[in-house]
Formats: C-alpha cells, sequence, structure tokens
C-alpha cells in the first residue's frame, strides 16, 4: 500500500512516500480504508527533534488520525463497524497510509449528515476544544478571549463558546486570518500581529491561549480579576510562561488541563461530531494535500500561514 515515511528527524523533506506493508486487523482492531488522515503542529514537531507524545522511531510511518470505512473486523472487535465511516486515533502512527488498524473500542461511527473530511478535522481539534471550554467552566455572559483563532482549535473554540452564550474575541495573525474568525460568528476580532493590539482589547474573563510566548504573556495581562487563562498551544515556538506568583498577585487563575482517559476521548469526540451534526460546529478545513505530498502539509503548518485543519487526501 502506499503510505509515507518518517526516515529520520528533521525538516518536512524526512517524510518521503512509498510502500509498506499492508496492516492486519488484530485481536480488538479494525482495519480502515483511509479517507483522509488528519495533520496536527504536534506531529511537525516530533518530526523536527523526536521529543512529544509519541513513540514511533525511524523508519515509521507518523500520523495520529485517520477517518475511512472499516473494511476488516479482528478478533472481539465490534462486528457492527464493518462497512461504517469512522474516526479513531491510531496511538501516534500508521495514519499517514492507505489503510490503518485501529483500536475498534477508540473508533467512533461518523454520524449522518457530517463529511468525512469534517469528521476527520474535529477528531483533534473537536476533543481539544471541548476538553478547553469544560476545563474553564462556564462561559455565558464572560469575554472570553482566543489567541490563535484562525487554527484548528480556535476555529472551534470560537464557535464552542459563542454557542455557550459568551462574548468572543479572537485573536488572529493577519486580514484573511481575521475575516475567518469574523465569519465564525466572533463579536470582536483582532490582529495579534500588531505591535499596539492589547491596547484594542477590552479587559477579558477567559483566555485560551494557542500561541504561547510574548503574546500570551501580552494577552495574560487583559484578564480582569477573577479570570482564567488555559494554554494548550505554543504556536510561537514558546509556552507563555506566566509567573504563578504574578498571576496570584492578579486574581488570575492558571488552568491546567486534565488527562483524559480513553472513555473520555472517545465521549468528547462524539460529542463535537454530535455537535456538527446539529450545526453548532463547523470545522474549517484551509488546506488539503496529496498523501505523497505530507512534506508540504508540514511545511505549511510549520510556516504559520495555515488557516483551520490541514488535511492529508488519501481516497
Amino acid at each position: 500500500m502506499r503510505a509515507v515515511w518518517l526516515t529520520g528527524f528533521g525538516g518536512p523533506e524526512v517524510l518521503v512516500a512509498g510502500d509498506a506493508p499492508e496492516p492486519e486487523a488484530g485481536p480488538g482492531q479494525v482495519l480502515v480504508e483511509v479517507a483522509y488522515a488528519n495533520t496536527t503542529f504536534v506531529e511537525t514537531q516530533y518530526r523536527r527533534s523526536g521529543q512529544g507524545p509519541f513513540t514511533a522511531r525511524p523508519p515509521a510511518i507518523l500520523g495520529n488520525g485517520v477517518g475511512g470505512v472499516v473494511t476488516r473486523v479482528g478478533p472481539g472487535a465490534d462486528p457492527g463497524l464493518l462497512g461504517r465511516p469512522v474516526v479513531a486515533s491510531t496511538g501516534g502512527q500508521g495514519g499517514y497510509a492507505e489503510r490503518a488498524a485501529v483500536d475498534a473500542a477508540g473508533a467512533v461511527v461518523v454520524p449522518d449528515g457530517v463529511p468525512l473530511d469534517a469528521a476527520v478535522a474535529l477528531l483533534a481539534d473537536g476533543r481539544t476544544a471541548l476538553l478547553n471550554l469544560r476545563a474553564v467552566g462556564p462561559v455565558a455572559g464572560r469575554r472570553v478571549l482566543v489567541l490563535a483563532a484562525a487554527g484548528g482549535v480556535g476555529t472551534l473554540l470560537v464557535q464552542a463558546a459563542k454557542a455557550g452564550g459568551a462574548v468572543v474575541v479572537g485573536a488572529a495573525g493577519g486580514a484573511r486570518k481575521g475575516d475567518v474568525v469574523r465569519e465564525l460568528g466572533a463579536d470582536e476580532v483582532v490582529d495579534y500581529l500588531a505591535a499596539d493590539w492589547p491596547t484594542r482589547v477590552e479587559p477579558v474573563d477567559v483566555l485560551f491561549d494557542g500561541v504561547g510566548g510574548a503574546t500570551a504573556r501580552s494577552a495574560f495581562e487583559l484578564l480582569a480579576p477573577g479570570g482564567r487563562m488555559l494554554s494548550y498551544g505554543l504556536a510561537g515556538g514558546e509556552w507563555a510562561d506566566v509567573d504563578p506568583a504574578r498571576a496570584a498577585e492578579r486574581g488570575v487563575t492558571l488552568v491546567r488541563g486534565s488527562r483524559p482517559t480513553p472513555e473520555q476521548l472517545r465521549e468528547l469526540v462524539a460529542t463535537a461530531l454530535r455537535q456538527a451534526a446539529e450545526g453548532v460546529l463547523r470545522p474549517v478545513v484551509g488546506q488539503r494535500f496529496p498523501l505523497e505530498r505530507a512534506a508540504d502539509a508540514h511545511a505549511a503548518i510549520e510556516s504559520r500561514g495555515t488557516v483551520g485543519k490541514t488535511l492529508l487526501e488519501v481516497r
């Protein structure tokens, strides 16, 4: 089968298309004929340095999430999944390929009315957005600032917070990204590439930080007493590293995301898919690349010029 190999750690060029052995559906697994493979910023970091949540060592096939149709069911797996469209995590490797064997217990059936590409876009980012929203508590009537609001998670946080009754301020880099955030329903949009952007934002109650670094530290200063800040990404290259003493002095809570169980992760994905079917969440798929161009997809993500989710088209 066709696949993309991680041949070493380094730049995008270490991702090389080639042939790979056919996977088998082992006990408790199903085989998925992959239509779309998810890509994430975390995968680009792991590819570059070998540091991160994955264990794949070269030569290996990266890819932590896929969507497609179940073609085989292994021993002990639910036979009712055969022929169903599903999204599933792979455990950190094997997703950049035509077929992937995944844990049947973690596969989530895609509901009617949700296109498969949209479902894959919700697999990692949807559960992250919902988990973040739950972590900070109710947002109704609160001013919520989303950094990296045009990213995969950010676009969903804008919509979910708005649906939860918040006044949403979307911070994105550049006019094009700002237009996307505005179309998603943000009440206010600000370009965080402008040096004086914090002066254009009134105090906020909740901060979702997907950027980190100096941008996040500037955003922290916008939090009103009693505010809450949750950092979930470092698109800027480093974590915010806000001084806890400074946060306590200002009456701000630094919310730490929890480590959900596999069952909780599955429930979050199912909830995101249900909300997509109901029209509450609309994932933005801004970039699509053929499987063989996974290296280009990684380069695009690292350029920080992408909008929403970047997918690999396999079928």
